[in-house]
């Protein structure tokens, strides 16, 4: 069969693993939103996954990219944030260490000895989750507070160099 110029072959299969990663990405971005971790960013990177393969996810990517870098300029806007935002972390990081121990705690009810989900599995996630955290807000700081980076629907300051 002759290759036309400018068509890809197609792997079977494909469009099914980049459904699944994408969702898997989505769905966790999603949980992330509530619970410790960078929900915007995964939800970002689940659809930057589905859009190799379906037109409504890369139509989004746009406005998400723009809306996660927003929220990590606000985070760095002032020192109280920054502060909070790594204080956070560190908490986090410990809850994960503390977390690693397989915490027994008194029996409430239906509740305990034994935390659900504890053991060395859990802790690392946790723990990784801080540290993503403290990464991201090394991340945001260097190219929102003190890079020459704006995020998107940021006006320059009346008297700036920019074009």
């Amino acid at each position: 069969m002759p290759k036309v110029p400018g068509t890809t072959r197609r792997v079977p299969g494909r469009k099914l693993a980049v459904a699944l990663i994408g969702a898997v990405l989505l769905a966790a971005g999603a949980a992330a939103l509530v619970l410790p971790g960078p929900g915007v960013l995964m939800i970002l990177a689940g659809l930057v996954v589905l859009s190799a393969e379906f037109e409504w996810a890369e139509r989004r990517v746009d406005a998400v990219r723009d809306k996660a870098f927003q929220v990590a300029a606000t985070g760095v806007a002032t020192w109280p944030r920054i502060v909070a935002s790594t204080i956070s972390a560190i908490i986090v990081i410990a809850v994960g260490v503390w977390w690693c121990t397989e915490p027994r705690i008194p029996e409430l009810w239906i509740i305990g000895p034994e935390v659900p989900f504890s053991g060395w599995g859990t802790g690392v996630t946790i723990i990784v989750s801080g540290l993503i955290a403290l990464g991201l807000l090394g991340y945001s700081m260097k190219r929102f507070r003190y890079g020459d980076d704006q995020p998107p629907g940021e006006q320059q300051p009346a008297g700036s160099d920019a074009v």
